[in-house]
C-alpha cells in the first residue's frame, strides 16, 4: 500500500487546522451544513450530468485504487517473469497452463494460456496490446472525472456565496446580524476551494498518475511475456526487461552502482 495520498491530504487539513488555531478562530465556523450540502452534493451531480453512468460507476469503483496504490513492485514482476521464462525453458510452453490457475494477476493469466494455446506471436501481441489500451481509456476516465469535479467545485461555491449574500441583503435592516451572515456566506466558497484542491485534485492527479505506472507495466509485460513465448533465455529475458523499466536495474547493474559509491566514499 502507498499512503501518499492519505499523507498529502492529512497534513494538508492538518495545516489548514493549524491556521485556524493561529488565528483564533474555531472550526464550528467552518461546519456549515448548508453550503457543505451544496458545494459536494451539486458538485457530485454536475460530475455525473458531464458523462455517464458507466463513467461514475467506474469513478466509485477506482477509489479505492487511489487510497491503496498498485500492488507488487515493477522488480516482483521481472522476477515473476523470468521464473516463467525459466519453466518455458526447462519443460516447454505448455508447462505454462499448470501456472494459469495459480497466478492472480488477469493480464499474466491470459497471456499465460494464451502462450500454452499455441497463439502466434505476432497475434499475442495484439490481444495484450488490445488489453492495454482498454484498460488505459477506463482508468484515465476515472482519473479525469475527478480532475472534472476539482473543476467544478470552485464554482459551485461562488454559486452559493451569491445565494448566501442575497440573503443578506435582506436583512440590511439589521445591522447586527450583517457580518455572521456574510462570515457564513463565504464559507461556500472556501468549501469549493478546498474541496478542489485538497480532494478532488489530488484525487484525480493520484489516480492518473497510477495509470501511468500501470499501463507501464503491462507494456513491460507484454514484452516479457513474447520473449518467454518466442523460447528467450532467462538472463535475456530479465535483461530486456529491466532495459524497458529504468526504475528496476540488473543485478549486476546493482552491483555496479554499490561499487561505484563505495569509490565515491573511499578518501
Amino acid at each position: 500500500m502507498d499512503p501518499s495520498l492519505l499523507i498529502g491530504v492529512a497534513i494538508a487539513f492538518g495545516a489548514l487546522l493549524a491556521m485556524i488555531s493561529l488565528e483564533g478562530a474555531h472550526v464550528s465556523a467552518l461546519l456549515l451544513p448548508a453550503p457543505m450540502v451544496l458545494v459536494f452534493g451539486a458538485t457530485i451531480a454536475i460530475g455525473i450530468a458531464g458523462g455517464t453512468v458507466a463513467d461514475a460507476r467506474e469513478a466509485v469503483r477506482a477509489l479505492p485504487r487511489a487510497f491503496r496504490g498498485l500492488k507488487g513492485s515493477t522488480d516482483d514482476l521481472i522476477t515473476k517473469v523470468v521464473g516463467y521464462a525459466e519453466t518455458a525453458r526447462m519443460q516447454g510452453l505448455l508447462a505454462l497452463e499448470n501456472a494459469v490457475a495459480d497466478e492472480d494477476d488477469p493480464f499474466i493469466r491470459q497471456a499465460l494460456q494464451n502462450i500454452a494455446d499455441g497463439t502466434d506471436a505476432d497475434d499475442l501481441r495484439v490481444v495484450m496490446e488490445d488489453q492495454v489500451a482498454t484498460t488505459a481509456s477506463r482508468r484515465r476516465t476515472a482519473a479525469r472525472f475527478y480532475t472534472t469535479l476539482g473543476g467544478y467545485a470552485p464554482t459551485v461555491g461562488i454559486v452559493g456565496t451569491v445565494i448566501s449574500l442575497t440573503h443578506v441583503l435582506e436583512k440590511l435592516d439589521q445591522p447586527d446580524t450583517l457580518g455572521p451572515l456574510i462570515a457564513a456566506a463565504f464559507v461556500a466558497t472556501l468549501w469549493g476551494l478546498l474541496s478542489a484542491n485538497f480532494i478532488w485534485l489530488p484525487i484525480g492527479t493520484r489516480l492518473q498518475r497510477l495509470t501511468e505506472i500501470e499501463i507501464d507495466r503491462m507494456t513491460l509485460l507484454t514484452e516479457g511475456m513474447l520473449a518467454v513465448q518466442s523460447g528467450s533465455p532467462p538472463h535475456l529475458v530479465e535483461e530486456r526487461m529491466r532495459a524497458l523499466a529504468p526504475e528496476a536495474p540488473s543485478k549486476s547493474g546493482r552491483r555496479a552502482q554499490k561499487s561505484a559509491v563505495s569509490a565515491d566514499e573511499t578518501p
